[in-house]
């Protein structure tokens, strides 16, 4: 008995005989046929039209299509899917060429992954000043949550306790970073005899990095170690007591009296995988590190010569020397696996931080009359530097924090662009943190056309004691984001962190730029905000840590917008920070960070 439906009946083997090989060669023609960009190629869509592309001609789009590593459209799903085909026509002529109804069979179909409705896609986030080593650095024994130098030493003496390396042998190092006297009772900065007051600290070779990376505090061990010292240092401060004995503070270039550990490629790699794997999962694709040597630079590019890179990095060249020191690094370019790494600009430092009373002022501060601060490098030295770095081809970006220092650097950035042949985009020197400035020089930066690179979260960790810093009159060129906005030509403000001075997640930044809260929602000013003329709108701070960012390193072709023929990195996020409440801002999460069309972080189902 035959099965049901089964038919063995000769008239059909005889047809199926005959029949299979036409079967298999259509079955085989449909393989050849079907374009390998089938299922490489998608389209990212959100039914709320909620993808922000920060594109001018196009704002927000219901679509993006990315092929390979590029974004190859945008737009409404019907007018990408239609003109993916169209594409895919031109690219293989006979794809739509079978006989009917094996046309339609052979029709390759876009591959359509939908957000969900809440979720909004913005393009990848860059930070425009970090510090990718020093991150991996702090979170190994970070003290930013100490509220006195009491709870500095308990932190301490838990984690020696849980170092049985370092419990059992005096002689190893103990580094940590993060404390920050601003936050403690008094706001006086410690002494090196508060470690003897626990005994198992006693003894011991302690350096802790203050919270800016412009200070350290250190041991009585330390101290016997580096003595004697020199009376004073140039661009740098040894705090000393009423009897002129060093107190184990150590700022700006006398950081550099403290020995340090020789460059090592496994702690390097220790340090760069944490702060990688912290950065995709806040949604940066790429960083600007504002200070890496030669030994870091190197580390990297054998890095990306191996391996692809997790995120894009543009560095920016250090070294602590008053001589042209350019033919110390190399220039790279989109280099490595993947293109991922740049070296093209250097950095250099005028002055210290207004926390540590190292920016340099041009009147006493406020609430400290008896200092203005430090210059670090004098200005015909940094003049002597700016200029050659810039005609052998480097961006410039320097250091300022105080008014003396800013003002410093623009007549600087100001003689070179008047007095040579550069173009202003040529050089696109940058200031990174632009944070003090008379309202003259607020305007001359822009009339310039020099880039200000500003961290919106240091607004709002010095909103606290700023003003009794700076007095009334100068705050009101401190932190002027909006001001410095509106001189730029261009509207040219890229947006950064400083980490691990301030938190990793980007969102802070969006949050605090908008907001001049803390993410408690309060400032000196109330829930309004402090000094809230100076936010930035949405849409503004979204484009400072994209576009111009991307602007900032020579990168705007290819990165800051979702556009098309430029490349498909992206962010999910869980909700759309430009229309919620100020205050969810900081609740949004990434679902998807995605590089070169490749989810890193996450995924996109």
């Amino acid at each position: 008995m035959s099965s049901i439906g089964q038919n063995n009946s000769p008239q059909h083997r005889s047809w199926w005989a005959k029949s299979w090989p036409l079967a298999l060669l259509l079955a085989l023609q449909a393989t050849w046929l079907r374009p390998k960009t089938h299922s490489l190629d998608y389209a990212v869509c959100s039914a709320n039209s909620k993808i922000y592309t920060v594109d001018t001609d196009l704002p927000n789009v219901q679509c993006i299509v990315v092929h390979d590593t590029l974004i190859a459209d945008t737009g409404d799903l019907e007018d990408v899917t239609v003109r993916w085909k169209e594409r895919l026509r031109s690219e293989n002529p006979g794809l739509f060429q079978s006989p009917w109804p094996f046309n339609y069979l052979l029709e390759p179909s876009l591959r359509v992954v939908a957000i969900h409705p809440d979720n909004i896609i913005v393009p990848g986030l860059s930070d425009a000043h970090a510090h990718l080593l020093h991150y991996g650095f702090k979170m190994h024994l970070n003290l930013e949550d100490c509220a006195s130098a009491d709870e500095v030493l308990s932190h301490l003496k838990v984690y020696v306790l849980s170092h049985p390396e370092i419990l059992n042998d005096p002689t190893r190092w103990i580094e940590g970073m993060g404390w920050d006297q601003n936050k403690w009772p008094g706001a006086q900065y410690p002494h090196a005899d508060d470690f003897d007051r626990e005994s198992l600290l006693r003894g011991r070779r302690i350096s802790l990095t203050r919270i800016d990376g412009h200070a350290a505090w250190v041991s009585n061990r330390v101290l016997q170690l580096i003595a004697p010292l020199p009376e004073d240092v140039d661009g740098g401060l040894i705090v000393r007591d009423e009897h002129g004995k060093p107190t184990g503070l150590f700022i700006d270039n006398a950081m550099s009296l403290i020995p340090s550990r020789p460059f090592s490629e496994s702690r390097a790699m220790e340090f760069f995988n944490r702060t990688a794997t912290d950065a995709l999962a806040a949604g940066l694709t790429s960083v600007h590190d504002a200070m890496s040597t030669p030994e870091e630079i190197n580390f990297y590019k054998k890095l990306s010569e191996t391996q692809k890179l997790p995120l894009r990095l543009y560095l920016m060249g250090n070294v602590n020397s008053d001589d042209y020191w350019g033919n110390q690094i190399p220039r790279l370019f989109q280099h490595g696996v993947g293109g991922r790494l740049t070296v093209r600009s250097v950095k250099l430092f005028t002055d210290g931080a207004l926390g540590s009373f190292g920016a340099a002022l041009l009147e006493p501060y406020s609430d400290n009359p008896s200092t203005r601060g430090i210059m670090r490098m004098q200005p015909d030295t940094l003049a002597a530097l700016v200029r050659a770095f810039s005609i052998d081809g480097w961006q410039v970006n320097i250091h300022c924090i105080g008014d003396r220092a800013n003002h410093v650097v623009l007549d600087i950035y100001e003689d070179l662009l008047v007095n040579t042949s550069f173009s202003i985009n040529e050089l696109r020197p940058r200031i990174e943190h632009a944070q003090i400035l008379t309202r003259d020089d607020l305007k001359r930066t822009g009339k310039l056309g020099v880039i200000p690179s500003v961290q919106p979260t240091h607004a709002t960790s010095d909103m606290w004691y700023a003003e009794d810093r700076l007095g009334p009159e100068r705050i009101q060129g401190a932190y002027a984001y909006q001001s410095l906005l509106d001189a730029s030509p261009n509207r040219i403000l890229p947006l950064g962190s400083d980490f691990p001075v301030e938190g990793i997640n980007p969102l802070l930044g969006f949050y605090a730029a908008v907001s001049r809260l803390s993410v408690k929602g309060d400032s000196p000013h109330g829930s309004g905000g402090w000094y809230p003329s100076e936010r930035l709108s949405r849409t503004e701070a979204l484009k400072g840590m994209t576009l111009d960012a991307a602007y900032a390193s020579f990168s705007e072709d290819t990165l800051g917008s979702l556009s098309i023929g430029k490349k498909a990195d992206f962010v999910v996020l869980d909700r759309d920070i430009m229309t919620v409440p100020i205050e969810e801002i900081l609740g949004a999460k990434v679902t998807a960070t995605v590089i070169d069309g490749e989810a890193v972080y996450g995924n996109l189902y």
